[in-house]
């Protein structure tokens, strides 16, 4: 654990950085925003936001030098976070617009949000407003990660997103939420490594004091 409240943002022209950046300096944070992947190295603690399709977005990391930026920083064991497609981009691929590779950070896919419920009604996708938050049957307990110090409270946060991803490992999902009776993936945490579909920006009081739960970590 890093004792300072460093967070460096990471800027690859697919985010509306203003929203991002203020919601992490209201949480606390001392942050740094980039657009050069050398930083990456000597972050405490690197964020990766995204919003727009999964390929643009790997177009415009491996472009500019980030993905393996990304890949390296993942590996130094210090604190890491996703934010939507942030979040995507770490996975292996996307079947959003064919067959999309990502950095493979984590194994799995990501997937479209079904666009039927359960029980064969027609939903509206993109998924757009508030869900509940759901500890996943691979977890008993939230202690010792980010949502730590909500279980109690059923935290509702933000989503905006047509593609969820699927983990490989059911242990790696930190968060689940509930749509049309699909139980679809919210969260991940893996190691160093935490990363959410929603928005914690947009999130209210939850996702101010989940990103200050990450920069204390």
């Amino acid at each position: 654990m890093t004792t300072s409240r460093s967070v460096t943002l990471l800027d690859y022209g697919m985010c509306n950085m203003l929203n991002v950046a203020r919601a992490f300096e209201r949480a606390g944070a001392d942050l740094k925003v980039t657009d050069d992947p050398r930083d990456a190295a000597v972050a405490d603690r690197l964020v990766v936001p995204g919003v727009g399709a999964f390929a643009d977005s790997m177009v415009e990391v491996t472009r500019r030098g980030h993905g393996d930026a990304i890949r390296a920083f993942a590996e130094t064991g210090r604190p890491l976070f996703g934010i939507c497609v942030g979040m995507q981009i770490l996975f292996e691929g996307s079947e959003e617009f064919g067959d999309s590779p990502g950095l493979g950070v984590i194994a799995g896919r990501v997937m479209a949000v079904p666009a039927q419920t359960t029980a064969g009604v027609p939903q509206r996708v993109p998924h757009i407003g508030w869900n509940e938050l759901l500890i996943p049957p691979s977890r008993n307990t939230w202690d010792g990660t980010i949502m730590q110090s909500h279980v109690s409270k059923a935290p509702a946060v933000y989503f905006v997103h047509s593609f969820v991803p699927h983990p490989a490992d059911p242990r790696d999902r930190l968060a689940d939420f509930d749509y049309g009776g699909h139980r679809l993936c919210a969260a991940i945490k893996r190691d160093n490594i935490t990363a959410t579909q929603f928005h914690p920006e947009r999130s209210g009081d939850v996702g101010l004091a989940l990103l200050g739960s990450f920069i204390g970590s």
